[in-house]
């Protein structure tokens, strides 16, 4: 296999993987690990396909480690405390005032919110890392303060904050060097520096919090960057070896976990080995952030009729480091791709002996160019294009399915077994059910058949009005199409 190399945000260059933990070479008990850390959601609220992107991302990176042959543990937290309403050092929680909207508790909102976004990852075939939540380690992270407060950080009376010019080259990650780079940070009265943030808020006096906490500085909540630095220790020891996230992470919060790093490891170790990011998912009409009011989330693509892998396939027809651009027709085009695979695979499968898995490969110099794209800062734009060239029954119904299994356990678009009955979503809207339109078209087929064409015709005219398309002479022989 290639080298696998991946982008490294805090050199601003590609690097050769080079595991933390590289285990006993011949010994099947002890094999190379790699440990991953994703900054995970904020749980108050549904994640919009931009957020989903991020995931799509950090688990396209843990399957190519999977397939290059570590043992494989990714931590993605969850954000249920801790996270104010901007990036600033004051303000509301976001956890506390989406309860106060909805008039429930904040257990109840995160609750609910981190069951969503499971089922959100499940539908895109994410596998499912560790979900450790923020509440767990409060007292880990109460602890942390404590243990770096007398080098590293002043009181204030809003909290404890984190005077960064404490740590060698703050900011190294952002490349933010000016006070332009850091334009997020609100002023609070009394920092040091306008970059320094908080690494325990108090809660204002005559004021209760729902999540509040005691601590030395007074009660209240740990700042939103410290569960990070708290977790990624714990369960994955320090130094672990990549650390994922947003492009926006890069800028503030990720440069603050790996203040925090330094100042509780003592050196100037960033924490992880490897800081990779994801760029940002556009959509034009403005319609992607939460606070647009109705935004895009993955239930609204299925409920259009779309098959969340059309999605996730969307998202791996562009290098995780360039924009992506949303549109309905680009999904649709995703997903008129997503039909032609699993169509072929199905007539390969029909094809194959029942034992085909056990067939030897065949097809090595093809696995090779595979490899060699995933290993590219995994260029799964590449890669995609040689999984389609490998749906050939040329090579044989056997070595295909072979080498289609090898190569989708990285892509993750389950092709081996989706159907194309799976990939039919009756659209919410939809006024008619998928046996009345198959019902339709039979005596549509029918009518054509006798030369009844006003039946015919009249079949069609109605089943149009009910948001059909028929689609006679597609030559993914899909017949119909539901459209809202």
């Amino acid at each position: 296999m290639s080298d696998l190399k991946l982008f490294n945000s805090l050199t601003r260059q590609l690097e050769t993987f080079q595991p933390v933990h590289p285990g006993v070479p011949g010994d099947a008990a002890k094999p190379p690990e790699a440990r991953v850390y994703s900054c995970g959601p904020t749980v108050y609220n549904y994640q919009h396909i931009g957020n989903m992107r991020a995931y799509v991302f950090a688990d396209t990176l843990g399957r190519v480690l999977s397939y290059k042959g570590y043992k494989l543990t990714h931590v993605i937290n969850i954000t249920d405390v801790g996270h104010l309403t901007s990036d600033a050092d004051a303000g509301e929680d976001k956890m506390e005032k989406m309860a106060a909207s909805q008039g429930k508790s904040a257990w109840d909102i995160a609750a609910f919110y981190q069951a969503d976004f499971e089922a959100d990852l499940a539908r895109l075939n994410i596998r499912k890392p560790a979900h450790p939540k923020a509440t767990e380690y409060v007292d880990a992270m109460i602890a942390w303060g404590k243990e770096i407060a007398e080098k590293h950080c002043y009181e204030l009376d809003s909290g404890l904050y984190f005077d960064v010019s404490t740590v060698p080259e703050y900011g190294r990650l952002a490349r933010a060097v000016t006070d332009d780079g850091e334009g997020r940070i609100e002023e609070v009265d009394g920092k040091r520096n306008k970059a320094d943030f908080a690494i325990w808020r108090k809660t204002p006096a005559g004021e209760t919090r729902q999540m509040e906490w005691d601590s030395p500085w007074g009660r209240g909540a740990p700042g939103w960057h410290l569960e990070c630095s708290v977790m990624s220790k714990a369960l994955l020891g320090m130094p672990f070896d990549i650390h994922t996230g947003g492009i926006d992470h890069r800028e503030i919060h990720h440069p603050n976990e790996i203040a925090q790093n330094q100042a509780h490891e003592c050196s100037g170790d960033s924490g992880a080995r490897i800081w990779m990011h994801n760029n940002f998912l556009v959509e034009r009409s403005g319609k992607m952030s939460k606070s647009s009011g109705e935004f895009l989330r993955l239930q609204l693509l299925i409920d259009k009729g779309f098959h969340p892998l059309a999605y996730r396939l969307m998202c791996l027809q562009a290098h995780y480091r360039s924009e992506l651009e949303f549109s309905w027709e680009g999904l649709q085009a995703a997903f008129v791709r997503l039909k032609r695979m699993v169509m072929a695979v199905e007539k390969l499968e029909a094809k194959a002996n029942p034992d085909w898995m056990s067939v030897p490969i065949a097809i090595q110099s093809r696995l090779k160019r595979f490899d060699d794209a995933v290993s590219d800062d995994l260029n799964t734009a590449v890669a995609l294009t040689l999984l389609e060239g490998s749906i050939d029954a040329s090579i044989g119904a056997h070595d295909a399915l072979q080498m289609i299994a090898k190569m989708d356990a990285v892509l993750g678009l389950n092709l081996l077994a989706l159907t194309r009955q799976d990939l039919r979503i009756r659209p919410k809207a939809a006024i008619i059910t998928e046996a009345e339109i198959e019902t339709a078209l039979a005596q549509r087929k029918e009518a054509r058949a006798n030369k009844d064409f006003a039946t015919s015709d009249r079949i069609r005219d109605d089943l149009i009005a009910k948001g059909v398309e028929v689609m006679d002479g597609d030559p993914l022989g899909w017949d119909w199409k539901l459209d809202v």
